[in-house]
């Protein structure tokens, strides 16, 4: 499964797309985009479309992904340092960095009773993009794509408009 907003850059699997993102982070591999280009197509779209949610899933899906590195690459395979990356694991509790991240964007955050709809893939997304250097300028498409921008703006917008109109009285 991909996401609208990342169809430019992952669409053609030239870049790793969130889906592939989610299972190295649960299989706690650090993969780097020059390992994937490295990659063939068929094993990167392999990547995407192999399950990982079972423990036999998650050991199957590292024994694949440390394999193509063994024989695509000559980087090591990286461990990933999981401790504090699974936050979007909990759809009870936003992670802060979603909330500053949407503050720096000029937008209202998702609500608790939203980020708790939202499904594990598009938490992990937000987090991802909340916390990425280099991909933030995502952060708000990914917000609309999810359904999360529009419902607040007319929200924000029709609070501006009465509190100046009550500010300013009848005329």
């Amino acid at each position: 499964m991909l996401f609208d907003f990342e169809r430019d850059f992952a669409g053609s699997l030239r870049c790793i797309p969130m889906v592939a993102r989610q299972k190295l982070d649960i299989v706690g591999i650090k993969l780097s985009l020059r390992q994937w280009s490295r990659f063939t197509h068929e094993e990167r779209s392999k990547l995407v479309d192999l399950p990982c949610e079972t423990v036999r899933e998650q050991i199957l899906y590292h024994e694949v992904v440390a394999h193509f590195i063994a024989t695509r690459s000559d980087e090591p395979l990286r461990p990933l340092a999981t401790q504090g990356l699974e936050a979007w694991r909990e759809k009870d509790q936003m992670p802060e960095a979603v909330r500053v991240q949407a503050q720096a964007d000029g937008i209202a955050p998702p609500t608790p009773a939203q980020w708790a709809t939202l499904d594990p893939l598009q938490r992990f997304a937000l987090v991802k993009l909340a916390r990425s250097k280099h991909e933030n300028e995502n952060f708000v498409p990914a917000m609309r794509e999810f359904g999360l921008l529009h419902q607040h703006a007319g929200l924000l917008q029709d609070v501006g408009v009465t509190i100046g109109l009550s500010a300013r009285g009848p005329h």
